[in-house]
């Protein structure tokens, strides 16, 4: 007996020729939930390094606090971490020497930076498993200690040691960041200096007319700001990966 084969309809040539697709849609859907979870739980750990560092920093910002506030000296904790301002007589006139008399309070900063946790995070047992995690993720703590040097809008006169109120601000405070490294006893790698000149002052003196005013505006202006921070950057390349 002849055997016919069943003619096949256009549905089920159409059925045949696009299965492959819900396959491929199925392996995309399970592809784009497989990084969406990957991005949550990437998000989620650096939210819990953010928590625990921010602890750290809160912890010292109230020992600085504590120790350190006074009419010439604020601590605040800002965003890039623990700021110190310090203001009044601490340079000699146009100079970048320190006066003696804030060698103890410069010790006392030295040395609360020496025994604050977010220092010494590298050397406790107890951060190990999250700088472990910060190391997978293929990034690393970084913490400083910044110091950056402001001066008034006030020209220097002609025999005076630096060229402008930019290179005064910059010798100014590096030679402090000079004396905290001393005090604290730390590698200089955490430390860096930067000088503003007169160009990032807190009060417009320019929109003073009253000469006593605008001479305390001056004094607001002239301060030296010494940041303490931890924050993740990218993981730096070795030599040995650069040449793989």
């Amino acid at each position: 007996m002849p055997h016919f084969r069943r003619p096949v309809n256009m549905d089920e040539r159409k059925a045949k020729a696009t299965a492959w697709a819900l396959t491929f849609a199925d392996m995309v859907t399970l592809l784009l939930t497989f990084f969406v979870l990957l991005l949550v739980i990437l998000n989620d750990a650096e939210k819990h390094v953010d928590a625990v560092i921010n602890k750290l920093l809160d912890k010292t910002y109230a020992k600085m606090n504590q120790n350190l506030s006074s009419e010439n000296i604020s601590v605040d904790r800002v965003t890039k971490g623990i700021k110190i301002t310090i203001r009044g007589n601490l340079f000699k006139s146009t100079s970048a020497d320190v006066e003696p008399e804030y060698y103890p309070v410069i010790h006392q900063i030295g040395r609360i930076i020496r025994e604050s946790e977010v220092i010494n995070i590298f050397d406790d047992e107890s951060y190990t498993n999250l700088l472990d995690m910060i190391h997978k993720q293929g990034s690393q703590l970084n913490v400083e200690v910044r110091c950056e040097g402001h001066t008034d809008d006030e020209k220097l006169p002609p025999n005076a040691d630096y060229p402008s109120n930019w290179e005064l601000s910059a010798a100014r405070s590096l030679n402090l960041v000079r004396f905290i490294c001393k005090y604290a006893a730390m590698p200089e790698k955490y430390f860096s200096a930067m000088g503003y000149g007169e160009f990032r002052p807190i009060i417009d003196v320019k929109s003073i007319s009253n000469i006593a005013e605008k001479k305390k505006a001056r004094a607001v202006n002239r301060r030296v700001e010494i940041y303490l921070d931890a924050f993740l950057k990218k993981k730096m390349i070795s030599e040995i990966e650069i040449n793989v």
